[in-house]
C-alpha cells in the first residue's frame, strides 16, 4: 500500500558546527511513516546533535529537515513528535497517574489517561510515587509522558541506558505496543541487540555522516566474512592472527573470537593444529558489522584524500 502523505522525516544536506567540528556533516536520511529505525554510531558521531536538531532544539547550520512536510518547531506545535529524552528529572510527590494526566493536558488532543498508562504498562503502579519507582519504572513514565499527546512520531535518546535486563525488556515492550499502532519510532541506542530485534530498519552515522543504512540483514551483508569461535585446549592467546583469512582477534569468557575472510582455510589451520574444543562458526553480526562500518569511516578520515594504505 502506498504512504499516504509526505515521509514522517526528511534530512536533506543537514550540517551542523561547533566551532571548528562538524558534528554532522551532510546527512541525507528519510523515515518512512510507520517505520522503526534505530540510529547507531560511536560516541561523538553526531546523533545527539542529529536528534537535536530533529526536535528543533537548535536549527542546522546548512540543509533543511522536515517532519511530516513541517519544520521541526511546526511539528512540535502541532503535536506530531514526542521525545523522550536521556535527561530529566521527576517532578517529587505526585503519582503516576497525575504527572501524566498533567502532561496530558498541555496538548490539544492527548491520548486518554486509561490509554496511555496501558500502553507504558504502568496501570498497576498509577498511584504510586514517582519519586519511589524503580529505574526501570521510572523509564516507563518518560515513556509515557513521550506519547501523553499522541504524536504520530516518537523520539528516544538511549531509552534504556542503566536500565537492567527485565526493565530494559519491559520498556521495549511498551515501544513495540505504541508501534504497532502504525506510529513512527526512531531511536538511538547502544545496545546492538535492541536494534537487531527491535528496529525495522538501522542507519550507522560515523563522522556526521551516515555509513550504513538498511535492514539488519542488509547491514550485515555489507561487511565480508564470518566469525569464528572456540575454547584454546592450551589456553594459548597469541599467534591467532597468523591464521590463513584472519582478520581480527578477541578473547571473551574464555572463548577466542575469530573473525575471518575464509571460514574453511581458518577451520581447517586450527584442525591440523588440533587447537580447539567447542567450534562454532557464524555470519558476521550486528555488532562485527558496526565495528567493521565505523573503523572504515574513522580510517577514511585518518587517511589524506588521494591516498591509501
Amino acid at each position: 500500500m502506498a504512504e499516504q502523505g509526505p515521509p514522517a522525516v526528511v534530512f536533506k544536506g543537514v550540517v551542523k558546527e561547533y566551532d571548528s567540528v562538524r558534528a554532522v556533516d551532510g546527512i541525507d536520511l528519510t523515515i518512512r511513516r510507520g517505520e522503526t529505525v534505530a540510529l547507531l554510531g560511536p560516541n561523538g558521531a553526531g546523533k545527539s546533535t542529529t536528534i537535536g536538531m530533529l526536535l528543533g532544539l537548535f536549527p542546522p547550520d546548512h540543509g533543511t529537515i522536515e517532519i511530516f512536510g513541517k519544520s521541526p518547531e511546526l511539528a512540535m506545535r502541532a503535536g506530531h513528535l514526542g521525545a523522550m529524552l536521556q535527561e530529566g528529572k521527576m517532578i517529587p510527590r505526585v503519582s503516576v497517574r497525575e504527572i501524566v494526566d498533567f502532561v496530558r493536558q498541555t496538548y490539544r488532543k492527548p491520548l486518554p489517561l486509561k490509554e496511555v498508562l496501558q500502553l507504558a504498562e504502568l496501570t498497576k503502579i498509577a498511584d504510586h510515587r514517582v519519586d519511589k519507582l524503580s529505574g526501570g519504572q521510572a523509564q516507563r513514565v518518560r515513556f509515557a509522558l513521550a506519547l501523553a499527546g499522541d504524536p504520530d512520531i516518537v523520539v528516544l535518546d538511549e531509552p534504556t541506558a542503566a536500565l537492567d535486563v527485565e526493565s530494559r525488556r519491559e520498556l521495549w515492550a511498551a515501544m513495540q505496543r505504541y508501534a504497532a499502532r502504525g506510529n513512527t519510532v526512531l531511536f538511538s541506542t547502544h545496545y546492538l541487540e535492541e536494534a537487531d530485534n527491535s528496529a525495522d530498519r538501522v542507519v550507522v552515522i560515523a563522522s556526521g555522516r551516515v555509513v550504513a543504512d538498511g535492514t539488519t540483514s542488509q547491514i550485515k551483508s555489507m561487511v565480508e566474512g564470518r566469525s569464528v569461535s572456540f575454547v584454546p585446549r592450551s589456553g594459548r592467546r597469541d599467534g591467532y592472527e597468523l591464521l590463513p583469512g584472519v582478520s581480527s582477534v578477541e578473547f571473551h569468557g574464555g572463548r577466542v573470537h575469530l573473525r575471518t575472510t575464509d571460514s574453511d582455510l581458518t577451520v581447517h589451520a586450527l584442525a591440523r593444529a588440533d587447537a580447539f574444543t567447542d567450534l562454532e562458526v557464524s555470519g558476521v553480526g550486528l555488532e562485527d558489522a558496526f565495528v567493521a562500518l565505523t573503523h572504515q569511516a574513522r580510517h577514511r578520515e585518518t587517511v589524506p584524500e588521494g591516498r591509501t594504505n
